[in-house]
Formats: structure tokens, C-alpha cells, sequence
């Protein structure tokens, strides 16, 4: 009786920690397309808590081709950046700003470290966020370090679940530049959302 228990609860826990697979169309993701003017670059973001002073999160920027953000098992989202498993695209510097805006808040800080890569390199960053897949959560930090992992360069990336271990090994990388963004704003993830939206739309209706 135990062995068939054990047996039909595995499938379950299993099915508990997968990944939601969020896919959007074709022509949602050409028509946000945007590439950052400026040399290639990959930047790792790291939120990390006020309190205790812990990693709460890890994320990349690419810009390579076109500009992305790989949020694995993050909740930022925003309808003109569609996403495909945890790959959100059209981050412009509005998008951008939302972004860090979203995560630097009272209780948590955004530490951004950014290196100047070749085209090739960017590209390669690029495909391999791409081809990942969606994250399950708390995994974070393992899918950034195995991502970086399989970029040149960047293979000194211990592959962990740690935000801080991957933010400590990102700065030793050669011309890296880093910086600190704080923020007083609330815990209020539901209103932030839907003011950066409201926000947007009013930009937009203001350039027609």
C-alpha cells in the first residue's frame, strides 16, 4: 500500500513544481522587437532583501540582435513586452524602468552589473535564454548561472541557486560596471502593474 502511494504521489509533486509555459504569438514578439543603441551587453540583475541582506532574485538583460529580459520564475509582466517562458521582450528604456521600478522597492534593493560583449557573444546569450525554457520557482538563480554558463566568457559563473554567489562571481569580470538602485515605494505589486500600464498607454496615446 505504501509502494502504491509513493507511486501515485510522485506524478503529483512532480506536476507541483513544473513550470507554467507561457508562449506569445509570432507577430506579438516581431512587433515589439527593440535593440538598445549602443555596443552588445549582457547585465545581470540582483534583487536582494533590505532586511536580511539575501538574494531574493536573479535576472539577465541581452541585448544582442534585439533587447530581452530573462525573468526565470518571475512575476514582472507588461502587455506591450511579451513573454515566452520567462523570456520578456521589447525592453525599452520605458520597459527597462518598469522593470527595476517593479523589483526596487521599500523592502528590496536592485543591484545591476552590465559587460560590454562582442556581437557573437550577445547572440549567443540570447539563444541560449531563448531556448531555455520556462522556470519553475525558486529556480532563479540556477537557470541565470546555467545560462551564463553556456555564453564565452562567462563560464566562471558557478552554476547555483544563489543570487549573491552569481552577483559575486559576475563582478569579478573584466570592465564590469555595476550599480545600486533603492526605492521607497511600497510592497504593492497589483497597483504598481497596473499603473506602469496606465502609464504606457498614456505615452502611446500621446505620440499618435
Amino acid at each position: 500500500m505504501r509502494r502504491f502511494l509513493l507511486v501515485f504521489l510522485v506524478p503529483i509533486l512532480l506536476a507541483g513544481c513544473a513550470a507554467e509555459s507561457i508562449w506569445a504569438p509570432d507577430e506579438a514578439v516581431a512587433r515589439a522587437a527593440y535593440r538598445q543603441p549602443g555596443p552588445p551587453s549582457i547585465t545581470l540583475f540582483t534583487v536582494i532583501s533590505n532586511g536580511s541582506n539575501t538574494g531574493g532574485h536573479s535576472a539577465l538583460m541581452v541585448n544582442a540582435s534585439q533587447r530581452v529580459i530573462f525573468d526565470p520564475a518571475g512575476s514582472w509582466w507588461h502587455r506591450a513586452s511579451p513573454e515566452r517562458n520567462d523570456v520578456h521582450y521589447g525592453i525599452t528604456p520605458t520597459m527597462l524602468e518598469f522593470y527595476i521600478d517593479y523589483h526596487a522597492r521599500e523592502t528590496y534593493r536592485v543591484v545591476t552589473q552590465t559587460v560590454t560583449v562582442s556581437p557573437e557573444v550577445a547572440e549567443r546569450a540570447l539563444r541560449v535564454a531563448e531556448s531555455y525554457g520556462a522556470v519553475p520557482k525558486t529556480m532563479c538563480g540556477r537557470s541565470v548561472s546555467d545560462v551564463l554558463n553556456q555564453v564565452p566568457g562567462f563560464e566562471s559563473v558557478p552554476r547555483t541557486v544563489r543570487p549573491k554567489a552569481i552577483m559575486a562571481a559576475f563582478a569579478e569580470l573584466p570592465g564590469v560596471r555595476t550599480e545600486t538602485i533603492y526605492d521607497n515605494d511600497p510592497d504593492a505589486h497589483e497597483e504598481l502593474l497596473r499603473e506602469q500600464h496606465r502609464a504606457r498607454v498614456a505615452d502611446l496615446a500621446a505620440s499618435d
